[in-house]
């Protein structure tokens, strides 16, 4: 059923748009030092005293607003970061080294390592901690993102806490072969897809004429060796040794990373506050069905709002 608005509700809709622009801090430039050169995000001032999360992107190529050349452009990050300043929360959003703003930080991207992601949110603590003048800097990653902020969590006092959002649970290499299974448009590739993971868990990269050509530009040698670095890394166990304050974040329609994800963080810390937002699925948009096509249409829609919940849920746990 299609539902219509009258003019005087549209008016006051607008309205109350045009406020909360009104009332979002404005974002300011805001730079770390990186391997090579500067690492680059967006800092979004709540005022003295606020509390202040570092937001680290997930997998790929993500900036710093959670938008991907992949076809991603919900603009997640973004508004997550611009809700939690209408909140109260100071933020920053960053590129990850290689990329975007961060180019410069190191001359190849697929160098990077999952031990390298968490250097670079050491870096963004001590700067942030300066800036804000604050005691410790509360961290938020999401999907590969929570793995980079459990690592970095294992060795940096200046962190107040981990927010886990649709952060794996299991290995990398679990969670993949999920992935490729569930999506049946990976039919025809199914088995070269499944013998890609066996080989990088062993150390080894696959070869692109050994690859069926559709999906052989996907995985480059770069890449490949990107992902033997993370198919060793346990999140489990990362999460089991991390004795600060954690929330753990989980949609009920994230068709990427799965309930089994959240349940395995769970248990390795049960001290950890759960919340399970039964219609957000991975872009941390609200979806109304199952229906996949529904769900992927999220991923390129930034005027779809956060899913409802998610603010509060992150908000009142670094507050509390």
């Amino acid at each position: 059923m299609i539902r219509t608005i009258g003019a005087a509700a549209a008016m006051l809709l607008g309205t109350n748009a045009a406020l909360a622009q009104e009332t979002t801090p404005a974002g300011v430039p805001i730079e770390a030092p990186g391997p090579e050169g500067a690492l680059a995000g967006t800092f979004l001032d709540a005022g003295k005293g606020a509390p202040v999360v570092l937001i680290v992107p997930g997998s790929g190529p993500t900036d710093r607003d959670g938008n991907s050349p992949m076809g991603v452009t919900a603009g997640y990050l973004r508004q997550l970061a611009e809700e939690l300043a209408t909140n109260g929360i100071s933020t920053a959003r960053v590129d990850k080294r290689g990329m975007f703003g961060s180019r410069a930080a190191v001359s190849d991207p697929n160098s990077a390592t999952i031990v390298g992601y968490a250097d670079d949110v050491v870096a963004w603590t001590r700067i942030l901690k300066d800036r804000a003048v604050a005691k410790c800097i509360w961290v938020a990653g999401h999907s590969e993102g929570a793995l980079v902020a459990l690592a970095a969590g294992q060795r940096d006092a200046d962190i107040c806490g981990l927010i886990l959002i649709a952060g794996p649970g299991r290995k990398l290499g679990t969670v993949m072969r999920e992935q490729f299974r569930a999506n049946p448009a990976n039919a025809p590739f199914l088995e070269s897809l499944l013998g890609m993971i066996d080989a990088l868990e062993a150390g080894r990269t696959v070869a692109a004429d050994a690859l069926p050509p559709a999906i052989a530009p996907f995985f480059p040698q770069g890449v490949q060796t990107y992902l033997i670095d993370v198919l060793k890394q346990d999140p489990a166990a990362l999460a089991a040794a991390y004795q600060g304050p954690m929330l753990i974040v989980q949609g009920g329609r994230d068709i990427q990373v799965a309930q089994a994800d959240a349940d395995a963080l769970r248990a390795a810390a049960p001290k950890a506050v759960y919340v399970q937002l039964p219609r957000m699925n991975h872009v941390l948009k609200e979806v109304e069905s199952d229906a996949r096509a529904a769900n992927l249409a999220t991923y390129a829609d930034a005027s779809r709002p956060l899913a409802p919940g998610l603010v509060d849920a992150v908000a009142g746990f670094m507050k509390r």
